[in-house]
């Protein structure tokens, strides 16, 4: 099979390189898949230079790529639910950017009849961590939700995902006023340009003073002070990304304070039961908005397979609202 290999970590994208090696081989409780689709996330930029390995063992061949969609080739003779032919994706630890992948068949779905390829293959990630971080944030329906990089994958996932959730109000900060137009028509309703100034006093002002319950981070540090002023009372945040900077002093009397919970998760490095158990929380109470259409996927661009190192260019500018797919 073709994959994208990365034979060493570097800072430019050309690092990448578009080889032929050999197909993968599935396990008892394996799928072997076809893919047709994967998607870039910001993860896959920070393996590319080194600074965020795929767990467990290291592979003979090291492929970017943490989701997919495909046709299910061969199923493991301990595989339950899935047979050759089915459309299925996915979540993976890596391996993605590549014709082939092998997968557990507990991080598996069925794609709905409504997605394309290219659309199935942009949802499993940042889809499932939205979902997940919003969970773990203890979000219930009427309370109120800010959304940092709301043109990101995960944002416009989030901004969707909460409003599913039954959030009263969605707030959500990118660095143009057209990638906030873009979120408002996917259901956002109070968007904040970041290059306009502190976004903490524009929370105030669109909550009456009363701030935020749930902040969704992928920026970490450089937010952080920011973040507690803009949380109410007993407000929670769930980090899940540091494109900010992961170091910051903390002023824990607004924490004290407010009764603040701050709480990070990481999605790639849980055990497999864990990662199955939000599998099938997504697939259960997320899934079914997708396949209805409530819930969409938005795709920025698609690149063929052999053009990876392109796509890293284009998500490492900011450029892209919604997710950027490599075609397979």
């Amino acid at each position: 099979m073709h994959a994208i290999v990365l034979p060493q970590p570097g800072p430019e994208p050309d690092v990448l390189q578009y080889r032929e090696i050999p197909d993968p081989v599935p396990g008892p409780e394996d799928l072997l898949v076809r893919v047709r689709a994967t998607a870039l996330n910001r993860a896959d930029l920070m393996q590319r230079r080194g600074g965020y390995p795929q767990p467990g063992r290291k592979p003979e061949f090291e492929i970017l790529g943490l989701e997919f969609a495909g046709e299910v080739i061969a199923a493991g003779p301990a595989v339950e639910g899935f047979a050759p032919g089915d459309r299925v994706m996915g979540l993976l630890a890596g391996g993605g950017y590549a014709e082939q992948v092998t997968i557990h068949h507990r991080l598996a779905m069925h794609v709905p009849a409504n997605l394309s390829w290219i659309e199935a293959g942009a949802t499993p990630e940042v889809y499932i961590t939205a979902h997940d971080a919003l969970l773990q944030a203890g979000l219930v329906a009427g309370e109120r939700v800010l959304v940092h990089a709301a043109g990101s994958g995960v944002g416009v996932a989030a901004i969707q995902v909460a409003k599913a959730l039954g959030a009263s109000l969605v707030i959500g900060t990118a660095g143009s006023d057209e990638k906030l137009a873009a979120a408002a028509e996917l259901g956002l309703d109070v968007g904040i340009n970041y290059r306009d100034g502190d976004f903490a006093p524009a929370v105030a002002s669109a909550t009456g003073g009363r701030g935020v319950d749930v902040i969704l981070d992928v920026i970490g540090a450089e937010y952080l002070d920011r973040n507690l002023k803009a949380l109410a009372l007993r407000g929670r945040i769930t980090f899940v990304g540091l494109m900010g900077g992961a170091t910051t002093p903390v002023n824990l009397g607004l924490i004290l304070s407010k009764r603040l919970q701050l709480r990070g998760t990481v999605l790639r490095a849980r055990p497999l039961e864990e990662k199955a158990i939000a599998v099938r929380a997504f697939e259960k109470s997320v899934l079914p908005h997708i396949a209805s259409g409530r819930v969409k996927v938005v795709v920025d661009s698609v690149y063929p397979l052999a053009r990876a190192a392109d796509a890293h260019r284009h998500m490492e500018a900011n450029a892209n609202f919604g997710k950027i797919v490599l075609e397979c």
